[in-house]
């Protein structure tokens, strides 16, 4: 009796442990819900060791634990869930290098009871195996994207097509996790959760699934579960940058701008608990910074944008064949094989969630037709972007291609902006061509303007120089003449290019993810790196140019075409004016040379007399 009295007084003390520890940290404080939700879920990810199993190592032991043979109703009791996480953990340990072990026995009490209060409210001593597969895929660690990959296959029938009524039952399992933490009024289930997901869609299927969870912003019940992982990997991200608030002098995970206040920027902790001071409010609409870049990066950045080296748009996630995949329960070609040596490499290459096949795995059937199909796919792709219409079939067999519809870009679309791209690239080039020419002419003036003393010593020869002086003064007025005629209607084809990336670029909502229900603070926009400072226009660069120009400028356009026609422009000015310049202190040279000589003139008569 005693002992008995002793384990279970054990058993509370442990039930307990994980939500004191949690409520130490003083997640409270933070006034966003979303945020809220995924800083306490990502404390009991990291306090239970589970951020260091990747999702294909939790999915090979539910096969070795015979999961992927029951039901989705069928119930385990504790004893036995206690048994799969015994081998989930001392796999882990198997994987990890001897100065990374982590203490078995704790994990597996805390994430024990953990899972037996937030499944098993009411003491029935048992759990459904979806319940536990639910759990575990989404509170592992990997990319989210194999997740819900995996979690697709558990809730799609056998044609590939999404079944409602068991997203509504994940829904149901998943929605249990931020309740656990307190935090069901934000985050519960509620009857028409499944349509709030999927307010339109009749038929998903994996790529639909896919878009719709990883949007942003994703579905207002799970936004916090991309939140997670985003704070899983900005958690050892520095900012060399000094907070407003709180004046630390750098940030280490997410960094906040505030885009009406000029130049104020707040660190995680800071924005997380609503402070603010100057002229900022908490009103005021905050950009989320995941990165820091280098003003020398920005730059970089900026000319391969406007180059076209760097891609418009990419998709959230890579395009998956359309048809029925096998549950990723039976791992027939998805799952890496367990490794060999107790490496820190294989623990690496098994947190980023990159497959490994076993020979057999590559040399299957299945295999090979997703292959030649992927093959297929992109070599479309590449066609389309070329202009030709079909795949040449001699690259590719008819039995793999892949229809148009399943391309993810719009190829119209990138053509015209393309175009616009090559059009902008020659415009820029014709003024680095006026500069260049601006540059020889500046030289040939400076070498022509020169004196020598040979020159001084023999007046007639002096002369003759400044009379070419003159001419050459007279020859580089009209060349000026004619560069700022050349620049006026550089500046007249500029217009037309900016009606033009008004009717593309312009009306384009901006949207912001959304918050966790009762929340009115407004929500930081995303960005996976700084943005630069808008340039002013100068108003000497856009004088006697058309309304459009000064229209555009003033509202707003692509910092990578503004900012490249407003230094060239800029530059174009100054080189112009400081061509005037010489030439007026060549004029003057010229003057105070002939007033020597005539001076000298009269000296030598007046000797001579």
């Amino acid at each position: 009796m005693i002992e008995e009295g002793s384990k279970r007084g054990k058993a509370m003390v442990e039930k307990r442990q994980l939500f004191m520890e949690m409520r130490a940290q003083n997640f409270d404080v933070i006034r966003l819900s979303t945020y809220r939700t995924a800083c306490k879920l990502r404390f009991v990810q990291k306090r239970c060791n589970l951020h260091l199993v990747d999702v294909w190592n939790m999915i090979e032991a539910f096969r070795d634990s015979g999961l992927n043979t029951l039901d989705h109703n069928a119930e385990i009791n504790v004893s036995r869930l206690e048994t799969i996480l015994s081998s989930i953990y001392y796999q882990l340990n198997k994987r990890l290098p001897t100065t990374h072990q982590i203490n078995v026995e704790q994990s597996i009490g805390l994430l024990l009871n953990f899972m037996v209060a937030t499944y098993d409210s009411e003491g029935h001593g048992k759990l459904t195996v979806f319940s536990m597969k639910s759990m575990l895929a989404t509170m592992c660690g990997g990319k989210i994207v194999d997740k819900l990959r995996y979690i697709f296959s558990q809730i799609s029938d056998s044609n590939g097509v999404m079944a409602f009524a068991k997203f509504d039952q994940f829904l149901r399992e998943v929605l249990k996790l931020p309740t656990a933490v307190f935090e069901g009024p934000s985050f519960g289930y509620t009857e028409h959760s499944v349509r709030t997901c999927f307010p339109q869609q009749k038929k998903i299927l994996l790529n639909t699934f896919l878009d719709i969870l990883m949007a942003d912003p994703p579905p207002q019940c799970l936004v916090w579960l991309p939140l997670m992982h985003r704070l899983a990997n900005v958690e050892n991200v520095f900012h060399p940058v000094e907070c407003s608030y709180c004046r630390s002098e750098s940030m280490m995970g997410f960094r906040y701008r505030c885009q009406q206040c000029h130049g104020y920027q707040l660190c995680q902790s800071c924005f997380w608990r609503g402070h603010a001071n100057g002229p900022h409010s908490n009103q005021h609409q905050m950009k989320e910074h995941s990165s820091w870049k280098s003003p020398a990066k920005k730059l970089s950045h900026a000319i391969s944008k406007s180059l076209g080296c760097v891609p418009i748009g990419e998709p959230p996630h890579p395009m998956f064949p359309e048809q029925s995949e096998k549950p990723q329960d039976t791992m027939a070609h998805t799952v890496q094989p367990k490794p060999v040596a107790n490496n820190m490499n294989n623990t690496m290459l098994m947190s980023s969630g990159a497959p490994t096949p076993t020979k057999s795995v590559l040399e299957s059937p299945s295999r090979l037709d997703e292959e030649h199909r992927l093959i297929a796919r992109y070599a479309a792709r590449l066609a389309a972007e070329a202009g030709n219409s079909t795949v040449s079939s001699s690259t590719v067999s008819s039995s793999t291609q892949c229809p148009p519809t399943d391309l993810s870009f719009n190829f119209d679309a990138n053509k015209q902006q393309r175009q616009l791209i090559a059009e902008l690239e020659n415009k820029n080039r014709s003024l680095r061509e006026i500069l260049q020419e601006i540059q020889r002419l500046r030289l040939e003036h400076e070498q022509a303007s020169q004196p020598t003393p040979e020159k001084a010593q023999q007046n007639p020869t002096l002369l003759a120089e400044l009379r070419l002086l003159r001419h050459r003064k007279d020859e580089l007025e009209r060349r000026m003449s004619a560069l700022q005629e050349s620049r006026r209607e550089l500046m007249v084809q500029l217009e037309g290019l900016m009606r033009l990336l008004k009717a593309q670029t312009g009306g384009s909502p901006h949207s912001s993810p959304s918050h966790g229900a009762g929340c009115s603070m407004p929500m930081p926009i995303r960005s996976t790196s700084a943005g630069s400072t808008p340039t002013h226009t100068p108003q000497d660069c856009l004088a006697g140019v058309g309304g459009d120009v000064l229209e555009a400028f003033a509202h707003g356009v692509p910092r990578n075409l503004r900012n490249d026609l407003l230094v060239a422009a800029d530059s174009i000015t100054n080189t112009m004016s400081s061509l005037v310049k010489e030439l007026h202190s060549v004029d003057d040279a010229a003057e105070e040379e002939d007033n020597n000589m005539r001076n000298g003139g009269l000296r030598d008569r007046a000797e001579a007399e």
